[in-house]
């Protein structure tokens, strides 16, 4: 029988991926430039995109199999061929690529970035991975007893994601102790459930009618100025391209549309700012939005790289400005100098698992406290950069209490300057209707598995005096 001895190119490039996020890279951004490197389209991008991003999704089942066809734990494994592993695991038990085409041409691959032993090695637990099926596996390497380790093997996460998520459901009332199994099977099985590509028509330079003239685009029900794409490049969307519109969680685009539509004091003279703005999507709505109404609008970020990002987010809209600088200082610098205020903090993006796969195995539960003083010292400087009469919108894209309500209380603890504003009539569907199952209020929580967006978090706060 004749063996591959050389890397194909998709598979190639998503073990290149998998190195990638190793040495800390994200796979989001890394993606596009790996596909562009190995020049692969249509059909072989998107076997490229499921074989890497599904490999990161399942890792944590993946290496229980992993070890236990190995017979030895995964940290004893080469770190290379362990990602060869884990991608003829996810060829094997998660997409549907033939027993004989998956061994030989990840046999191929071993052998093209590692060894000619490690070939080997691949080769002899692949085949004891292929005798059985997920099910199957699955029943092996799951715990008998305790539900938060079963949920974490069968779903894939980290134990201690599991326990805050699943207390975050019943903290923002989506769930009650009756069914907060249900609702939390149903959450880790939407973190794995691979979104589509969804498309912002920023207000006043691009129309969701003209983004539907797209291939493969459809109206988002979630958001009023959102269109879903099913396949193709939206690089290749001419408004995109152009900066009129982007690439953005349906989440994301309510959330810069509710900081908008809320009620300010009539005749207060109207600035706006986004205190923590990088990469740039929720700056983009904000300021297209602000351009329409002749106002100033401004966007604040910390990193400088990030900075440039935004300015890139914002290439359509000339008349915002992209500043660098330390968002905690803005409210002494610039005391009640913005009338709307959209503060989405630094956070463990526990929300968004379903777009950054890599990010449930590198965050851990140490960056909550290392998060908590600068969640808290940015919603300070927001109070004091908004004008009496003006808005706050604390944003978050995680359902962590440590990191939403929590944050919101200690804050507010002991002020009599700030009134919390119920926000959920703000978030609207295309339909025009509001939402449902936005929790109890006052604030939103947005879920995967019930709205099909990012897990967004989101406060209202106005200043009083």
């Amino acid at each position: 029988m004749t063996r591959t001895r050389r890397a194909e190119p998709t598979r190639a490039a998503a073990y290149h991926l998998l190195r990638a996020v190793a040495d800390g890279a994200y796979a989001n951004l890394e993606l596009p430039r790996l596909l562009r490197s190995a020049r692969l389209e249509g059909r072989d991008a998107a076997f490229t995109t499921e074989l890497a991003f599904g490999t990161l999704r399942h890792r944590g089942f993946y290496d229980a199999v992993i070890a236990a066809a190995a017979a030895r734990g995964i940290d004893r494994i080469d770190a290379r061929a362990l990602d060869v592993l884990r991608l003829g695991t996810h060829q094997l038990l998660g997409m549907r690529v033939p027993a004989h085409a998956a061994l030989d041409q990840t046999v191929g691959l071993a052998r093209a970035v590692a060894s000619g032993g490690a070939a080997g090695f691949v080769n002899a637990v692949l085949r004891r991975v292929s005798e059985a099926d997920r099910d199957t596996w699955l029943e092996r390497v799951r715990p008998a007893t305790g539900s938060v380790a079963a949920l974490a093997i069968e779903h894939s996460h980290p134990e201690w994601i599991v326990t805050a998520l699943r207390g975050a459901l019943l903290g923002h009332g989506a769930a009650s102790a009756a069914d907060v199994d249900v609702q939390l099977a149903a959450l880790l099985a939407a973190d794995n459930d691979p979104p589509r590509v969804s498309i912002v028509a920023r207000p006043g330079l691009a129309s969701v009618t003209e983004l539907l003239g797209a291939p493969a685009a459809t109206a988002n029900p979630i958001s009023p100025i959102g269109v879903e794409l099913t396949a193709g490049d939206p690089g290749r969307i001419p408004a995109v391209a152009q900066g009129r519109a982007a690439v953005q969680d349906a989440g994301s685009q309510l959330v810069a549309l509710a900081v908008a539509a809320a009620d300010v004091d009539a005749g207060m003279p109207e600035r706006w700012l986004d205190l923590c703005a990088g990469p740039g999507g929720k700056s983009g709505v904000l300021a297209a939005v602000a351009a329409q109404r002749s106002i100033p609008f401004v966007a604040n970020e910390v990193a400088p790289h990030r900075a440039e990002l935004v300015r890139q987010s914002l290439r359509a809209l000339p008349d915002a400005v992209v500043r660098t600088g330390d968002g905690r200082l803005v409210g002494e610098d610039e005391p009640a100098a913005y009338s709307r205020v959209l503060v989405d903090v630094p956070c463990t993006g526990l929300g968004a698992l379903r777009r950054r796969p890599e990010a449930r195995w590198r965050r851990q539960p140490t960056d909550l406290a290392a998060l908590a003083p600068l969640q808290r010292d940015l919603l300070r400087s927001a109070l004091a950069a908004v004008r009496p009469g003006g808005v706050v919108g604390y944003a978050t894209c995680s359902p962590h209490l440590a990191e939403t309500t929590f944050v919101v209380k200690d804050v507010l603890k002991g002020r009599t300057d700030v009134e919390v504003v119920d926000a959920r009539e703000l978030f609207r569907d295309a339909a025009g209707a509001v939402l449902p199952a936005l929790g109890d209020g006052p604030h939103v929580q947005l879920w995967p598995h019930v709205h099909g967006t990012d897990g967004m978090f989101f406060a209202l706060l106005r200043r009083t005096s």
